[in-house]
């Protein structure tokens, strides 16, 4: 028997094949094989088109199919993982209305502080886990507010995840963990937020019907079967979030374990059994894939935008001669510290850990007659390691103390210069496990399905392939004092320049 999981990325989709019993990948295929465009037609704004997510999802199974590992009709059930905290929307016929507004922008920061402010800060907190800040719900409100003719249209308010499935099924759902991304849930309430609806005017109406995560979404259409060579009923049997999903793939289930990932985002996740909350909302808490209002299980996430996307950028920019191995190679033959050349990557619109500020990406110390490609690559993956420490220690005064973060051997942890970088400045061990967000949407897949009696026993066997220990640490403090230097320079700079603006106007 075997199982399909998809994997809704910013910069691609990626499919797995995974075989339920041994829960081996037999295949796996990613489109498009050049990254996808963010539409950015306003500094700070980050949008997709939900349609061709759709299409992507749609050439990545056909090429997964493709390599003729298996029988496409022996797939018995679907899993998705998604991008979060996107608003997609579509009118009564499921078409959609406009681009998604995905995670990286930043146009409804002010929206949703207004609301945290008005609503009552201690009420947010307490209630949603999360200030509105720039999550969903403060999209949609954007959308009510500056397109009403889109908005009066508007049948379904989704997530990312939401979309593919409903593309698959023709039927509309959600999930709790779903919800409280979008900073819709009302943890004290167990219901849809009153508060959230109120304020803003929306239509409980727009949302879909809530289902758990591990259950059956929608039955596979025949015409979309037969599209995709798979067999017409078959379930969308799970839908997660990228992160809540990742730390799934990871065995990341039980209070007190801890997961992360780079990719264009970089991601610190623990579990907890409170509803706990930072008094700032720098961190974020949501209902992790085995929440239950009895057993309470709660994703505490920092999420630094620019992250992967940075390291992208710097290969952008020195252009077609290196390949992602090629620039690690040149990073790892530059000392560490990368001879006083420090990089903050914050260009990738407002950063909730440093207080929904947009900073910009930076380079401090850059010297024409010292600094190569090396140095610079360098320079941006320890500076997204030290991104990481300044987030890990926000949450380690929320009560997060890990000695061990458990990650999957892929995107910028292929990098042995950042993996160390990461384990070093932040004292803790990385231990890494195989698989990745396709795999761990599979393996969903066959929890929702009933292939396999709960999450707990369908991770089991998961056995770890290798772990990194911290070397350098004290080296590693002291570069991390310059960098944090640096950056609350930058922070302060950022401040400055909104008082005077707004003493100006």
């Amino acid at each position: 028997m075997l199982l399909l999981g998809i994997d809704l990325g910013t910069s691609s989709v990626k499919v797995s094949v995974v075989d339920a019993q041994t829960q081996r990948s037999v295949a796996s295929a990613v489109y498009p094989e050049t990254e996808a465009e963010i539409i950015a037609v306003k500094e700070g704004w980050a949008e997709q088109s939900p349609d061709q997510w759709w299409e992507h999802v749609k050439q990545a199974i056909l090429k997964c199919h493709s390599a003729g590992n298996y029988n496409s009709k022996d797939i018995a059930a679907i899993g998705i993982a998604y991008q979060m905290h996107g608003l997609v929307l579509t009118d009564k016929n499921q078409h959609v209305l406009r681009n998604a507004i995905i995670w990286c922008d930043s146009r409804a920061v002010e929206i949703g502080d207004k609301a945290f402010k008005e609503i009552g800060e201690e009420k947010c907190l307490s209630h949603l886990l999360n200030s509105p800040g720039n999550f969903t719900a403060g999209k949609l409100a954007w959308v009510k507010e500056n397109e009403p003719a889109i908005y009066d249209k508007v049948a379904h308010v989704m997530l990312p995840g939401d979309f593919i499935a409903m593309k698959m099924t023709g039927e509309t759902t959600t999930t709790v963990s779903a919800l409280s991304e979008g900073i819709f849930w009302d943890f004290e309430e167990n219901e849809l937020s009153k508060d959230i609806l109120n304020y803003f005017g929306f239509d409980q109406n727009l949302f879909p019907e809530i289902k758990p995560v591990f259950s059956n979404h929608g039955l596979l259409r025949e015409t979309t079967a037969t599209r995709l060579s798979l067999k017409p009923g078959i379930p969308v049997s799970y839908k997660a979030g990228d992160q809540p999903n990742n730390a799934l793939s990871l065995n990341v289930l039980k209070p007190g374990e801890i997961a992360t990932t780079a990719g264009t985002s970089g991601v610190i996740y623990g579990v907890s059994d409170t509803l706990s909350y930072d008094q700032e909302s720098r961190i974020n808490s949501f209902a992790h894939v085995n929440y239950e209002e009895a057993k309470k299980r709660i994703g505490v996430l920092l999420c630094i935008n620019g992250t992967g996307i940075f390291n992208r950028w710097i290969k952008n920019i020195v252009g077609n001669n290196y390949t992602y191995s090629g620039l690690n190679e040149a990073a790892a033959k530059v000392p560490l510290g990368s001879d006083k050349l420090f990089a903050l990557p914050f260009g990738n619109g407002a950063e909730r850990m440093l207080n929904n500020k947009m900073i910009g990406g930076h380079f401090i110390n850059l010297n024409f007659n010292i600094h190569t490609t090396g140095h610079l690559v360098r320079a941006v993956q320890e500076g997204i390691a030290f991104s990481f420490r300044y987030g890990l220690d926000i949450m380690r005064e929320n009560g997060i103390m890990p000695s061990v973060i458990r990650a999957s051997r892929t995107n910028l942890f292929l990098s042995d210069v950042f993996a160390q970088s990461f384990a070093n400045v932040n004292n803790v061990s990385v231990e890494y496990f195989d698989g990745d967000g396709s795999f761990g949407a599979a393996v969903g897949a066959g929890i929702g399905a009933e292939i396999y009696d709960s999450a707990e026993t369908a991770m089991n066997d998961r056995q770890s392939s290798g772990i990194i220990h911290p070397e350098n640490v004290n080296k590693y403090d002291e570069l991390y004092g310059q960098w944090k230097n640096l950056l609350l320079e930058k922070l302060s700079d950022t401040v400055t320049k909104k008082e005077k603006a707004i003493s100006v106007s």
